[in-house]
C-alpha cells in the first residue's frame, strides 16, 4: 500500500523555485522537469487565468471560458501535471510544484494583469502562486468553492476535517475509482437534495474528466490538497479578491472554508450562494458567470 506522509506542507515564501520559461507549442509547455501541460488559450483581451478542482481538468471551466471570452476576454487554463491531458509524471504532486508549474505557463505566455480564478483545489494553488511568484502579473484573485485556507484538523486548525476522511478518500482510489468519481458526483452537486433535478450528462461528464487523471495525481493530490496550509499564502494576498461559496457545499463545508479565507485576505468580498453545491461552474453558472464578469469590470 501507499504511505502519505503526515507531515503539513506549509509555503516556502522565502525560497521559491524560480518560474523559468519553458519550452511552449500551440497548446503544450513542457516544465523544466520534462512534464508536458496541456493547455488552452483563447481570445484577447484583458487575460483570467484558471486552475481547475480534483479531479477534473480544464475542461471543467468550459462554461466560464466561453462566456468570458465572448465578452471580450482572453481566458487561459491547463491541465495540472498528472491530471486530463497533461503527462503523468512519478512525482511533483505537491502545492510548491503546482504553483510553479503555472507560474512557467503564465511567465512563458508573458501574462500580464491577469485575473486568477482557483475552483476547489485550484484555489489553493492560486494561493501558493502568489505566495511563491508574487503579485507582479496578478490584478486579481477569485476563489469558488475553494480548500482554502486548511481543511485539515490539527492542533492550530480545530475545526478542520479529521484525517480519517481523507484516508478514506484515498482508500476509495485504490479500491474502485471508477465508481467513486460517479458516486461523488451526488453530493458534489447536491443531486441528493429534495428537489434537486440530476443531471445524467453532468455526471457522466465528471466521471470523464476525473477517469482521464491517472492514479498517481488522484492518490497524492488528495494529501496535498487536504494536507497543505494555506494561512500564511492567503495574507499575502493584497489585490481585490471575490471569493464565492455555496451554502450547501458538500465537498468543502463553508464555514471550514471560505468563511475563513475571506478574513485573511485584507480586500476579499465573500459572496454566499443560498443552497449552492460544490458543483457551482455548472449548477449555478449563469449568476457565477455574471459575478465574475462583474469582478472582473469593477
Amino acid at each position: 500500500m501507499i504511505s502519505t506522509p503526515d507531515r503539513v506542507f506549509r509555503a516556502d515564501a522565502k525560497t521559491p523555485a524560480p518560474a523559468s520559461a519553458g519550452k511552449l507549442s500551440a497548446d503544450r509547455l513542457t516544465t523544466k522537469d520534462g512534464t508536458s501541460l496541456y493547455f488552452k488559450d483563447w481570445g484577447s483581451g484583458p487575460a483570467v487565468v484558471f486552475s481547475h478542482g480534483y479531479p477534473l481538468s480544464s475542461d471543467a471551466w468550459e462554461d466560464q471560458m466561453f462566456f468570458l471570452l465572448q465578452n471580450g476576454y482572453r481566458v487561459i487554463a491547463h491541465d495540472r501535471r498528472g491530471f486530463g491531458r497533461s503527462s503523468q509524471p512519478a512525482k511533483g504532486y505537491d502545492y510548491n510544484t503546482f504553483a510553479d508549474d503555472l507560474a512557467q505557463l503564465v511567465d512563458t505566455l508573458d501574462l500580464r494583469g491577469a485575473t486568477f480564478v482557483g475552483h476547489s483545489m485550484g484555489g489553493g494553488e492560486v494561493a501558493r502562486y502568489v505566495a511563491r511568484h508574487g503579485q507582479s502579473r496578478v490584478a486579481k484573485v477569485a476563489f469558488v468553492s475553494s480548500v482554502t485556507p486548511f481543511l485539515l484538523k490539527t492542533a492550530t486548525n480545530p475545526t478542520g476535517a479529521p484525517k480519517e476522511v481523507f484516508d478514506g478518500f484515498r482508500a476509495s482510489v485504490q479500491a474502485d475509482r471508477s465508481q467513486w468519481n460517479l458516486d461523488v458526483t451526488t453530493p458534489y452537486y447536491s443531486f441528493n437534495r429534495p428537489g434537486a433535478k440530476a443531471s445524467e450528462g453532468l455526471r457522466q461528464d465528471y466521471w470523464r474528466q476525473g477517469q482521464a487523471t491517472g492514479v498517481l495525481a488522484a492518490y497524492h493530490a488528495i494529501g496535498a490538497f487536504s494536507e497543505t496550509d494555506f494561512r500564511d499564502d492567503l495574507k499575502q494576498i493584497t489585490v481585490p479578491t471575490l471569493v464565492v461559496h455555496g451554502s450547501d457545499d458538500q465537498i468543502v463545508p463553508l464555514e471550514i472554508s471560505a468563511k475563513l479565507t475571506a478574513k485573511l485576505i485584507p480586500q476579499a468580498k465573500l459572496v454566499v450562494y443560498d443552497g449552492g453545491s460544490h458543483g457551482l461552474l455548472h449548477v449555478d453558472k449563469d449568476r457565477l458567470n455574471a459575478d465574475l464578469l462583474a469582478f472582473l469590470r469593477d
